[in-house]
């Protein structure tokens, strides 16, 4: 496996440049933006959560009746 220094090197500048373009145009989301971001990660949290739970309870008492 040949790596080239200056091949590696051009990549991982083209990938500073890209990150920090990102970095530029991002803005601090404001408290109604924060909000709803929160409001829906806690949602899909409880959803997640809740689904893992049926499974656990049928996994669990579905045995005892069959």
């Amino acid at each position: 496996m040949n790596l080239e220094p200056q091949k590696w090197n051009n990549q991982l500048k083209s990938k500073l440049n890209e990150y920090k373009r990102v970095l530029k145009i991002s803005t601090k989301p404001d408290r109604e933006e924060f909000e709803m971001a929160a409001k829906v990660t806690g949602a899909g949290i409880l959803i997640i959560g809740l689904i893992g739970f049926i499974m656990y309870l049928i996994a669990n008492l579905l045995p005892q009746y069959i």
